[in-house]
């Protein structure tokens, strides 16, 4: 196969758009090539903008089945803690067909909205028990998709600190490392290395042991896998972590493990600024979920460390709604009404779209192990053409264009996506 070339009006450049960009594409899927055409590529992408592809660094695919769920509270004021009883109803009711169907209804929209790598945090793992049936399903339905996944294979060994795995967990179960480490390298080797990867992940300090996490911690390190784990999304997880460890879970992790730029702390939404520099210094990176933060009512993290803003990933989490553009602008809105101030994401030349859309593309490449992130040669040719004839993009110079579709717009200026070069169309059916 030849290589291929992809123009648009305007592509996304280190910081600006440009026009009359080429980007060629090898045969593999990755840019060789990115400059003034030297023929005349076909099709030129007329009325579009090229940004390199969002990163969705946490899903729980499966999830997509609480879409509309839980949302009214006849017994008064809900939580984290009575949603999770929601969840778990839905664990209980899925079989391989209908949990296929959930992963490519959710990783088909993240496709429409622009994502093309999606960090599947993945714990649901058995249809009966000590199977791990479930996990080629997951691969299956991203590979029918063809969104570029990482699978964060969960470690989830007790129900809370200390606890047995009680009904609906059991469907989690990973009994031990020994069993862990079998299941995860078979699909390993099952894999093509191209676009499924896989990382190491346990659930939370609720669901493994200090000495469980180190080991596997270790073992990721050995074999350069990205590291991902739930840290203080919840005050109940501080106070257990409090009562068993006499620590909060970050100091505890930090205390325990050599932090290095392979592990990923998703939400953080309690974490002491103290710990939060802590391991940010360490080479740690943080992964926030607004949407999803906001509709558990998690609460809004500290993001004041000065380390802070160039740590950072995006994930849509529960999947209630797709839509990473209302991530990015919500990253930054949650500072400001925690602040009450603007620009509290702003980068070293005021610019706070930059920083978000960072976010989900660099450091979502990064904490996931993935070579894209940026429209540039060895990269992935993982790419999202904004739609310039929306409404909402209407009469925006070249120079606000980054600002208006971060800011005004949504999933509907997504025109498509390309993953490794092959293009699908907003709202095309999967393959």
């Amino acid at each position: 196969m030849s290589p291929s070339a992809i123009q648009a009006e305007l592509t996304w450049i280190d910081g600006t758009f440009l026009p009359g960009i080429q980007i060629t594409v090898g045969p593999g899927g990755r840019i060789e090539a990115v400059g003034a055409p030297e023929e005349a590529p076909s099709p030129i992408l007329r009325g579009t903008a090229l940004l390199p592809g969002f990163v969705n660094t946490h899903s729980h695919a499966f999830q997509r089945g609480l879409r509309g769920a839980g949302e009214d509270f006849p017994a008064g004021a809900g939580s984290f803690w009575s949603w999770r009883e929601a969840m778990y109803s839905l664990v209980d009711s899925l079989d391989a067909d209908t949990l296929h169907r959930l992963c490519r209804q959710a990783f088909g929209e993240m496709r429409d909205a622009g994502i093309t790598t999606v960090g599947e945090f993945h714990y649901l793992h058995h249809r009966e028990p000590g199977d791990f049936a479930f996990d080629e399903i997951v691969l299956q339905a991203a590979a029918e998709v063809g969104i570029r996944i990482v699978l964060l294979q969960a470690y989830y060994a007790t129900g809370s600190i200390g606890k047995p795995l009680e009904g609906a967990q059991r469907r989690f179960a990973t009994p031990s490392l020994e069993g862990y480490w079998r299941q995860w390298e078979r699909l390993d080797l099952a894999t093509d290395g191209a676009t499924q990867t896989l990382g190491v992940a346990p659930h939370s300090v609720r669901a493994a042991g200090l000495g469980e996490i180190r080991e596997l911690y270790e073992e990721a390190i050995r074999r350069r896998r990205p590291f991902h784990m739930h840290v203080e999304e919840q005050r109940g997880e501080v106070e257990q972590a409090m009562a068993a460890y006499g620590r909060a879970p970050m100091a505890a992790l930090c205390d325990s493990l050599d932090i290095a730029g392979n592990f990923t702390a998703v939400h953080c939404t309690h974490t002491d600024p103290r710990d939060m520099a802590r391991f940010l210094s360490a080479g740690g990176t943080i992964c926030l979920c607004p949407a999803t933060e906001g509709n558990l009512g998690d609460g809004i993290p500290d993001l004041s460390s000065p380390l802070a803003s160039g740590s950072l990933s995006l994930g849509s989490d529960s999947n209630l709604r797709i839509a990473p553009v209302e991530e990015m602008r919500w990253l930054e809105y949650g500072q400001r009404l925690r602040g009450e101030f603007r620009g509290a994401l702003a980068d070293g030349r005021g610019r706070v779209a930059t920083t978000l859309l960072a976010a989900a593309t660099v450091g979502g490449s990064h904490a996931l192990g993935v070579e894209g992130g940026r429209i540039a040669p060895g990269h992935w040719a993982d790419l999202v053409a904004v739609d310039l004839r929306a409404p909402a993009l209407a009469d925006v110079p070249a120079e606000r264009l980054l600002e208006a579709i971060l800011f005004g717009s949504g999933n509907e200026a997504i025109a498509g996506t390309y993953v490794g070069g092959r293009w699908r169309e907003t709202g095309a059916p999967s393959a």
